[in-house]
């Protein structure tokens, strides 16, 4: 895996690692407002960490595809709680 692959999972195991400590200590029916500061948090973890790779040559496809994939899976976590809510 490259430097580049890494600086975007690290993102995406940011917003798992997220999801998940919400599901287990947020109440139910708080689940989204949290997604939506969970969304900011890795926004702003992503401008972070390719700030700091240095590298502007293909910066910003980096920071869609980190974006992209963080949208992804937190609407996947937001379905999950949705299928919870309704149980």
């Amino acid at each position: 895996m490259t430097w580049e692959w890494r600086s975007i999972a690290v993102v995406w195991v940011l917003a798992v690692a997220c999801a998940v400590i919400i599901g287990l200590l947020s109440a139910r029916g708080q689940e989204i407002a949290w997604i939506g500061l969970t969304l900011a948090a890795c926004t702003i973890a992503t401008l972070g960490i390719q700030i700091g790779t240095g590298r502007k040559e293909g910066y910003v496809s980096r920071m869609t595809t980190s974006i992209v994939g963080t949208v992804i899976v937190l609407a996947i976590a937001t379905g999950v709680f949705a299928l919870i809510g309704l149980m």
